[in-house]
């Protein structure tokens, strides 16, 4: 297997950086809203409507309030770091699909002119990430690894991911958090073909 340069100089921790810095962005933005007059989640996703396609992208680093992005941090954090293992352009890639793949289903699914901000479908995704990164192919060893990994996040986080689809109260979008893990278990099967067609993509 070639090593990149960039794969050299990558130190372990240093991977992840970028949850980290996510998280920070979303604070960041969190402040900022509270401070300055009028709110940001304004600029969230708005189903049935074409100007809030933006949504998209913007969306996921907007929250109602304090709590609802407490709420969303540890658990970005936790599964941010275990796709973040495997290196920024891959922690990164997912988020994108993520972001797409929830953003668009919720888009389309959920009432007209519904307004949807929060990282909940993010977590949902690296979620379904790591669940189906079981199936990836691989040494055996690193497929054990992967499966303990798995068996540890659905035992943490198994429960609230099931309520947060078919259980949760008025006012959260289940269509979020249920395409965002749909869109985390594309993403890794997205990463399986590129190993199995012997692309760029590595673990």
């Amino acid at each position: 297997m070639t090593v990149t340069p960039q794969q050299k100089a990558q130190h372990p921790l240093g991977r992840f950086a970028s949850p980290v810095l996510l998280l920070v962005v979303m604070w960041v933005v969190q402040f900022a809203d509270a401070i300055l007059p009028g709110s940001f989640t304004g600029f969230g996703l708005r189903s049935w409507d074409a100007s809030g396609l933006g949504g998209i992208v913007l969306g996921p680093l907007l929250h109602a309030n304090w709590q609802h992005l407490i709420a969303n941090s540890v658990p970005l954090f936790v599964l941010g770091c275990l796709v973040a293992v495997e290196g920024t352009r891959r922690f990164w890639a997912v988020t994108a699909i993520v972001a797409v793949v929830g953003g668009i289903g919720t888009w389309v699914f959920n009432a007209p002119g519904t307004l949807t901000v929060g990282a909940s479908g993010l977590v949902f995704g690296y979620f379904g990430y790591v669940v189906m990164r079981v199936f990836a192919p691989g040494r055996v060893a690193h497929r054990i690894l992967y499966a303990v990994i798995a068996v540890i996040v659905i035992a943490l986080y198994g429960g609230s991911m099931l309520a947060g689809v078919f259980g949760v109260a008025e006012g959260i979008s289940w269509q979020g958090h249920l395409f965002g893990a749909i869109g985390g278990g594309l993403a890794a099967l997205v990463g399986r073909r590129a190993r199995t067609s012997g692309g760029a993509l590595t673990s």
